[in-house]
């Protein structure tokens, strides 16, 4: 069956396409975020709540208890008590992980629907686009994989009280944590990870495979590169809340930096030395506030 002249308009224009798809993702995921989650409250009241946990009025941190951890605890019917102790913690991770990474695995899904449309000459346009979101899939599938299990700790670490809504409540844990994603900045398996990311072209010579089953595959791959790259820094957001708008953003900035700024590895080995820092800080600070 003969191709529409439409639909070889809206090949031709396939990087056009696929960028507009990153942009309205990683826009409908910040504002999800923005609106809370489904937690109760508004990020930017979260984050303030973080932030200022002394200075709010008593109306506003009463709405701490909307949260994750609250909701939770409270008597629910099964099916309320399911979704809110493990759906909305795991999309709120996953939704999470997509707004902040995302951004920074857009040049390598631009580069794979570029060399995909140049390597087939044949074929249907179903075929010729399918592979680009088998990509994609395969990336955010291996995100979706770690939110699991990132919101299987953080309730864990909920029941036990070592954390809430507002972060670490552990003076050892926020000081373990903190000098942990600084020493990993300077990690072989940190470096390895980040010169797969900060090379699309050679990560997609080397690894390619054919059809929607090797697209989805190779963005499995790549996946697991950037959450081997990112999975420490990740773990800050246990310190500082999961919700505080003000660490998502600064994480979000420093992925992009490492993996696309030339001077990025020594950077990040910057912020390495600084969260170490801290964190040796945090521990001799005998009785000081734990979140941040």
């Amino acid at each position: 069956m003969a191709e529409t002249p439409a639909l070889e308009r809206l090949i031709a224009r396939d990087r056009t396409v696929t960028l507009t798809g990153l942009i309205v993702l990683c826009a409908l995921a910040w504002a999800y975020i923005a609106m809370g989650a489904g937690l109760g409250m508004s990020a930017s009241e979260m984050t303030t709540l973080t932030l200022f946990p002394h200075q709010q009025s008593p109306a506003l941190a009463n709405m701490a208890g909307s949260g994750m951890g609250a909701m939770a605890m409270r008597p629910q019917p099964v099916v309320a008590s399911v979704l809110a102790g493990w759906v909305l913690p795991i999309t709120m991770w996953w939704v999470m992980m997509i707004a902040m990474m995302a951004p920074s695995a857009a040049p390598t899904i631009l580069l794979y629907a570029r060399v995909h449309r140049h390597s087939i000459a044949r074929g249907s346009a179903q075929e010729r686009l399918a592979p680009t979101g088998a990509f994609a899939g395969g990336y955010l599938l291996i995100w979706l994989g770690f939110s699991i299990l990132a919101a299987t700790l953080h309730r864990m670490m909920e029941s036990s009280g070592i954390i809430s809504d507002m972060g670490s409540r552990s003076q050892w844990l926020s000081a373990g944590v903190l000098i942990a994603a600084g020493l990993y900045q300077f990690s072989p398996l940190k470096a390895a990870c980040l010169s797969h990311c900060r090379s699309p072209a050679g990560f997609l010579s080397r690894h390619w495979r054919p059809h929607a089953t090797g697209a989805l595959r190779l963005g499995a791959m790549h996946g697991a590169f950037c959450v081997g790259c990112c999975w420490v820094l990740m773990a800050l957001l246990f310190v500082g809340g999961a919700m505080n708008l003000v660490w998502i953003a600064a994480l979000s900035l420093l992925v992009l930096v490492e993996k696309f700024v030339p001077p990025g590895r020594w950077v990040g080995r910057g912020v390495g030395l600084l969260l170490v820092g801290w964190g040796v800080a945090t521990m001799l600070c005998d009785g000081c506030a734990v979140g941040i």
